[in-house]
């Protein structure tokens, strides 16, 4: 670390987006870069993304944030990088070509690959050692697609010429240099969404990789959450300077959240929503729909483990309403139009656009509008949008407890939609805990710059993390018991709705 840095960068690849964030010590920001890019859709139940204009669009975020925080290289002690988890991308080792766009983590082609692996063990087959069930979720199945589908790609991966990786290693492979000298990892968080990795001794499982046709040519090698792993390449403007931090997003969010003790948790609220529960240094198997994942792990310190519970849309359906049904022209506007009636007026929309992730994993399932009668107008469907995310989390917060025992008393929260006051409020009076916001909201980036400043010494720890955490705003339950559970039996009734509806001869 030379000793004019005085601040850390963190590169978020998003969903949506890709930022490139510079923080201080104190862990306030000093200024952001931002890019977004395309999201395409091929066909229904498909998502991609260009790797190319995502490897182009973080070179240039980097650039806005230094540009605008008025430094140079020499001012950043060390850059981390966190990512969208489970976006996967397959490329050539020798051109640094991707030879498909990355499949994205709400994707999924993949069903039946994951049917066809089912038919022997079950959905469950490899959970006592990855913590997952076969899913069209996870990355692992996202890369047998491309192998089976894209011509001439099971040849070359077996001849060792084709690499993979999740968004984080992509970033990390061509920041490093690329096709010259390149360093290809991964750390323990984004290798554990693979569906490859097995969670006690955090290496690829062979049998695992096998069933799915991946040669372990392909894969990363898995590292710790914060290390040095790298340096910036000779031609990049980041020359030098330590790589030393990587956690999936939503891993991320949690360190950033100082989410350290035994039953802390927290919550994402984003293109999906994320409510992750620190187990300790103890895997815990959920029994109750939940992923078991790597927490983090910091350098060669004993390994954290969470349970978590992913929901597939969360602000996704806020842009739903105002891209797809044109309801209004910002997603801001969704908390005006709720705020102008009292209630949802009956209506839930059980948002299952890609199945239902947890706790029921039902990838049968598609989203459905109910409880209509001609009294209901836009605004209590906007009203029923808003709802449907904080029923959902109460959804995984239930099951949470069943499976670890360890009773909520508060939920930290982070993402863009705790801007939305009304869903905060709603969400601490469906759970009956206080809902708290951070001083600083981009938790997800500023964990992955609190992982590589304490990789290069420029923080002292967990310690500092839990000392810069500062409560930034708090939303108490005020609603009444028996209408709290009478609105979330309503909306138990709503999800059953959803089930069974994918069409066996179209597929939709």
């Amino acid at each position: 670390m030379s000793n004019d840095a005085q601040y850390v960068m963190a590169i978020d690849q998003g969903t949506t987006s890709s930022r490139a964030i510079i923080f201080d010590h104190s862990g306030d920001i000093l200024s952001v870069g931002q890019l977004e890019h395309e999201q395409i859709f091929p066909q229904p139940g498909w998502v991609e993304h260009d790797a190319g204009e995502i490897w182009a669009n973080v070179r240039e975020a980097v650039g806005q944030a230094l540009a605008r925080a008025q430094i140079n290289r020499h001012q950043l002690a060390a850059v981390g990088i966190t990512n969208q988890r489970e976006t996967t991308v397959v490329w050539d080792r020798h051109t640094g070509e991707p030879i498909h766009h990355a499949i994205v983590w709400q994707d999924t082609r993949t069903q039946e690959i994951c049917d066809r692996l089912a038919a022997d063990g079950g959905v469950e087959r490899y959970r006592s050692r990855t913590g997952l069930p076969l899913s069209s979720y996870f990355a692992g199945p996202k890369v047998t697609w491309i192998l089976e589908n894209v011509p001439g790609a099971r040849e070359r991966a077996e001849a060792g010429d084709l690499l993979m990786g999740t968004m984080d290693t992509w970033v990390l492979w061509n920041m490093t240099g690329g096709v010259d000298g390149g360093v290809h990892l991964t750390d323990v968080t984004n290798a554990s969404r693979t569906l490859l990795m097995d969670l006690r001794t955090l290496a690829w499982d062979p049998q695992i990789c096998t069933d799915l046709g991946i040669p372990l040519s392909m894969l990363p090698q898995i590292r710790s959450s914060a290390e040095v792993y790298g340096k910036g390449r000779p031609n990049g403007l980041l020359v030098d300077t330590p790589i030393a931090g990587i956690l999936g997003d939503q891993q991320a969010a949690t360190f950033g959240q100082a989410c350290f003790e035994k039953g802390s948790a927290k919550n994402t609220y984003g293109t999906g929503c994320f409510l992750l529960m620190n187990t300790g240094t103890e895997p815990v198997f959920s029994d109750n729909g939940l992923l078991t994942t790597v927490g983090y792990k910091i350098g060669d310190r004993p390994t954290h483990y969470a349970l978590e519970g992913s929901i597939a849309v969360a602000g996704s359906l806020v842009q739903w309403l105002r891209d797809n049904l044109r309801m209004f022209d910002s997603s801001a506007e969704v908390e005006t139009l709720a705020l102008e009636v009292q209630d949802n007026g009956g209506a839930y929309l059980v948002p299952a656009f890609s199945g239902l992730f947890a706790p029921y994993w039902r990838p049968e399932a598609r989203g459905a509008l109910v409880g209509l009668t001609r009294f209901v107008n836009r605004n209590h469907i906007a009203r029923a949008v808003l709802e449907s995310t904080a029923y959902q989390t109460r959804d995984v917060v239930r099951a949470m407890f069943a499976d670890s025992g360890v009773e909520l008393t508060s939920l930290k929260v982070d993402g863009g939609m705790v801007a939305n006051r009304t869903l905060m409020q709603f969400q601490a009076d469906i759970l009956d805990v206080p809902v708290v916001r951070p001083k600083v909201a981009e938790t997800t980036a500023l964990g992955a710059a609190y992982a590589a400043g304490i990789a290069v010494g420029y923080w002292a720890g967990e310690e500092d993390v839990v000392a810069n955490w500062q409560e930034g705003e708090r939303w108490t339950p005020s609603m009444d018991a028996t209408e709290r559970e009478r609105l979330y039996r309503c909306w138990q009734k709503a999800v059953t709705r959803t089930f069974d509806w994918l069409d066996e001869d179209t597929g939709r």
